[in-house]
Formats: C-alpha cells, structure tokens, sequence
C-alpha cells in the first residue's frame, strides 16, 4: 500500500470537487479523505495501490464538470489512514 497527499487549486470549492472525489475514490477502492481548506484549496489524501493513487491524481486534474483545476501538487504520505473514505 502506498498513500499520497494532494493539494488541488483552482474553482474546487462549491463544485462538488470533496463528493466527487469520494465517489472516485471508492471506485478505485481507495481510503481516505478530501477536506477544504481556509486559503481555497482542496486537500486530498489517500492510501491504496500506486495504480489506484495514479488513477486518483489524473482524475484530479480535471474535477467534476464544474471545477476549474489549476494545479495539483502530490507528495509522499507517512500518517495512518483511516478506513472508507470521507469528505469534511
């Protein structure tokens, strides 16, 4: 298992990018979560497959239809994750 954090700028906040996400997520049978933050960003971080994370990061990039993703920034994980995957 391999985890990954992602920070997410652009129009990602009140888009449904956090539900997205979650659904995408649990498509790819990965755990975790996808929270906003204060400065815009949405933050995501995952654990599963490398092939499952890669998936993740390409549907990142591009959102649900009304996001405007302008960068995605990955980096290594080291925390635990908790089981399922949520958004808050």
């Amino acid at each position: 298992m391999s985890a990954a954090r992602f920070l997410v700028s652009g129009r990602v906040q009140g888009v449904f990018y956090r539900a997205s996400t979650r659904e995408q997520a649990l498509r790819l049978a990965l755990d975790g979560s996808a929270i906003n933050l204060a400065d815009g960003r949405v933050e995501v971080v995952a654990s599963g497959t490398a092939d499952a994370l890669d998936a993740l990061e390409r549907w990142l990039r591009q959102g649900p239809p009304a996001a405007k993703v302008d960068a995605v920034e990955r980096m290594p994980y080291s925390a635990a994750v908790a089981p399922g995957f949520r958004t808050g």
